[in-house]
């Protein structure tokens, strides 16, 4: 069977906090958003340690840190105009552009607006 794309809406860029896990309370920006994995990767959050080989780029190798992904139904969207954690809703534009908003203080939550 084949793992078809999701529509999230988490985006990067946006600001989350997690609600469950190893993590959970703790806030960062989104740096990756992986749909078909449903998961991202948080800014600082589920810091692993990777060993590498040594190269010209890193000429000693050892120990890198590295962010690890964290599902998306363990993080919450930020509103940056409540400041609270808050589902997603819609709104559509009269010319059919669709906009995020917060279901809370029902601002738009796209910045390009």
């Amino acid at each position: 069977m084949k793992k078809t794309a999701l529509n999230t809406r988490i985006r990067k860029g946006d600001r989350v906090r997690v609600i469950s896990g190893k993590e959970k309370g703790k806030e960062g920006n989104v740096l990756v958003v992986s749909p078909g994995k449903q998961a991202v990767f948080v800014e600082g959050l589920n810091i692993f340690k990777r060993a590498t080989k040594a190269s010209q780029a890193n000429p000693k190798g050892g120990l890198v840190e590295r962010e690890g992904r964290l599902h998306l139904s363990n993080v919450m969207l930020l509103c940056s105009n409540c400041g609270k954690v808050t589902r997603v809703g819609a709104k559509i534009l009269p010319d059919g552009k669709k906009l995020r908003t917060c279901r809370r203080c029902d601002e738009v939550l796209d910045k390009d607006v």
